[in-house]
């Protein structure tokens, strides 16, 4: 009898293990993020992107009340916040674009340019140009006291001369 429920045991697990691995998993939530971020056709960083390191001598200084504060480097990307009074108001930041054609595609038709290079709106928040058709210098309002003409006054104040000879 012992040996029957020994082997009636040994059934069960067997039968619930592989119906357990028969049953598709639906998909995690990273799973979902890793499908939209490659279908936009983003890739990852490529070989040659500049170090996120290389670009910090580009961010305009601190000065006249404000503060910046450099909050994150990586391959081809660089971001510092801009306070006011203690408070972020806005994102600076410097990407090479290199690996993500269709951030150069939405420059292509600009007729607005910052220090003479072509800019964009990229939404109500955010404005942006593009240096040499590699590198998108971006700030981003955090908060409604920075307006667009503020984006662009501060986007002129990052040395993008400079950033242009970058190789």
């Amino acid at each position: 009898m012992i040996s029957f429920r020994k082997f009636l045991t040994a059934c069960f697990l067997a039968s619930c293990l592989l119906l357990t691995s028969c049953t598709q998993q639906a998909p995690s939530q990273f799973d979902r993020a890793q499908q939209e971020s490659t279908s936009k056709g983003a890739t990852a960083v490529v070989d040659s992107s500049q170090s996120g390191s290389s670009f910090n001598r580009y961010f305009p200084d601190s000065g006249e009340g404000y503060e910046r504060i450099y909050s994150q480097e990586k391959p081809g990307f660089a971001q510092a916040k801009l306070k006011r009074d203690g408070k972020e108001i806005a994102i600076l930041a410097i990407s090479d674009v290199l690996n993500n054609p269709s951030t150069v595609e939405k420059f292509q038709g600009s007729t607005e340019r910052i220090n003479g290079y072509p800019a964009v709106s990229q939404g109500s928040t955010g404005t942006a140009v593009l240096i040499n058709d590699r590198y998108q210098v971006k700030i981003r309002s955090k908060d409604t006291s920075f307006s667009q003409g503020d984006r662009e006054k501060w986007l002129g104040k990052f040395d993008l001369r400079g950033l242009s000879k970058l190789n």
